[in-house]
C-alpha cells in the first residue's frame, strides 16, 4: 500500500461502478460511487419537462419527464397543465416520491459557473485579493460574455489559474447553456445528464496543479482507499474514548452519543464536540442526508451554544448544503442535510 502526503484523487472501479476518492494526507475525506441504473434521477441532471398536474393546496406542479418519469416542481405559479419547460434535478427523491427540480438552471465547471437568468459577474468570497478580483473578471470577458444574457460566478479554484483556460472554460458552458435554454422541442427528453464520480472529482474537489489525480485499476487497493472504507464504513464512529452510531432509518438518520471509558465531570461536553468535529465526513462517506438528529450525551445547557459553533465551524467546509435547525423539546439537536447522494449500501467494500 503507498501512502502518499498531500492530496490524491483517486478513481476506480468496483462491480462495474465508477467510484471516487479523495485521500488528504493519507486519509479518506470524500467518496462518491456511480449510482445503480435504476436509481433515480441525479442532482444536476437536465430535463426538458411537460406540466401534469397542480399539487392543489401545495402551489407545486407535477412534470412528465422521460421513461414515464415524474418531478415536482414547486415554483409553479401561473403554470399551465401542458405546458413545456426546463427543469434540474436539485437532489435525490425519497423513496417513492418525485424528483425535485427547479427551473434556476446553473452550468457548473472547475472553475466557473454559469447562471442563465442572472446577469453580472461574481467571484468567490474566499478570493480576497481585489488585483487577483480583477484579474479574473477580465479573463471571464474574453469569452465574450456580453453575447448572452447569463451571468458567472468565478469559483475559488479559479485563483492563479491560466486566464485562457478559464475563459475557454466560460465558453464552452456559455454554449451549453444557451443550447439548453433555447432548446424547442416539445417531448419529455434528458438534456444534460447528471456528472458521474470522475467528473464530479475533477470539478469540484480538484485545484489546478494542486493535487494527484490517479484513474487506474486497482487504485483503491494500491492506495489505501479500501482499508480507509473498512475502518469508515460501519455505524460505529470512534472518537477517543467516545464514539458515535450513525444509522439510517426510513425517516431520519439518527446519530448516538456514548462518552465510553470517560467518566470526568467534562465527559459529555468533549465526546459532543468530539461529534461536531467529526459529523460532516461520517454524514459525507456513507452518502446520508436528509433530516438528522443528534441524541447528544449529557452536557450542562451552559454549554449548547459551545457545542453550536464548533457544529457550525465544522459544516461550514462541507460541501454538502447543511442546515442547522435547533434544539427540540427533548434536548435533540437537529440538522436538515441536503441529498445529494444516494446512502452508501454496508459492506459494499467489505
Amino acid at each position: 500500500m503507498v501512502c502518499v502526503k498531500g492530496r490524491q484523487i483517486l478513481i476506480d472501479q468496483f462491480d462495474d461502478r465508477e467510484v471516487a476518492a479523495l485521500m488528504i494526507d493519507g486519509k479518506l475525506d470524500d467518496l462518491l460511487i456511480e449510482p445503480l441504473e435504476d436509481a433515480p434521477p441525479a442532482p444536476g441532471a437536465i430535463f426538458r419537462a411537460i406540466a401534469d398536474r397542480p399539487m392543489k393546496g401545495q402551489g407545486g406542479m407535477m412534470l412528465r419527464l422521460p421513461d414515464g418519469q415524474t418531478a415536482l416542481f414547486r415554483q409553479a405559479k401561473g403554470l399551465a397543465p401542458g405546458a413545456q419547460l426546463v427543469v434540474q434535478v436539485t437532489s435525490y427523491a425519497e423513496e417513492g416520491k418525485a424528483v425535485p427540480v427547479t427551473d434556476k438552471l446553473i452550468f457548473k465547471g472547475q472553475m466557473v459557473i454559469v447562471t442563465p437568468g442572472a446577469k453580472g459577474i461574481n467571484v468567490s468570497r474566499q478570493i480576497k485579493d481585489d488585483d487577483e478580483k480583477e484579474r479574473l473578471k477580465e479573463a471571464v470577458h474574453r469569452a465574450e460574455l456580453d453575447a448572452f444574457p447569463y451571468g458567472v460566478i468565478v469559483r475559488s479554484a479559479a485563483a492563479e489559474a491560466d486566464a485562457d483556460d478559464i475563459a475557454d472554460e466560460v465558453e464552452n458552458l456559455l454554449q451549453l447553456a444557451h443550447a439548453v435554454v433555447t432548446d424547442t422541442d416539445t417531448e419529455p427528453e434528458l438534456l444534460v445528464d447528471a456528472p458521474g464520480p470522475a467528473e464530479l472529482a475533477w470539478r469540484d474537489w480538484s485545484v489546478p496543479g494542486k493535487q494527484d489525480i490517479i484513474d487506474e485499476d486497482g487504485a483503491f487497493e494500491r492506495y489505501g482507499v479500501l482499508d480507509a472504507l473498512a475502518l469508515s464504513g460501519g455505524d460505529k464512529v470512534a472518537l477517543g474514548q467516545a464514539s458515535m452510531f450513525v444509522e439510517q432509518t426510513r425517516a431520519l438518520v439518527a446519530v448516538d452519543v456514548n462518552t465510553g471509558g470517560d467518566f470526568s465531570p467534562a465527559s459529555g461536553l468533549k465526546a459532543n464536540l468530539a461529534v461536531a468535529r467529526a459529523l460532516p465526513a461520517a454524514l459525507r462517506l456513507r452518502g446520508l442526508g436528509g433530516q438528522v438528529v443528534l441524541d447528544l450525551a449529557p452536557m450542562a445547557k451552559k454549554d449548547r451554544r459551545q457545542f453550536e459553533q464548533a457544529l457550525r465551524a465544522s459544516f461550514r467546509t462541507d460541501p454538502v448544503d447543511t442546515a442547522l435547525v435547533g434544539w427540540t423539546p427533548l434536548g435533540h439537536f437537529e440538522l436538515q442535510r441536503k441529498r445529494e447522494r444516494l446512502p452508501l449500501p454496508k459492506g459494499l467494500f467489505s
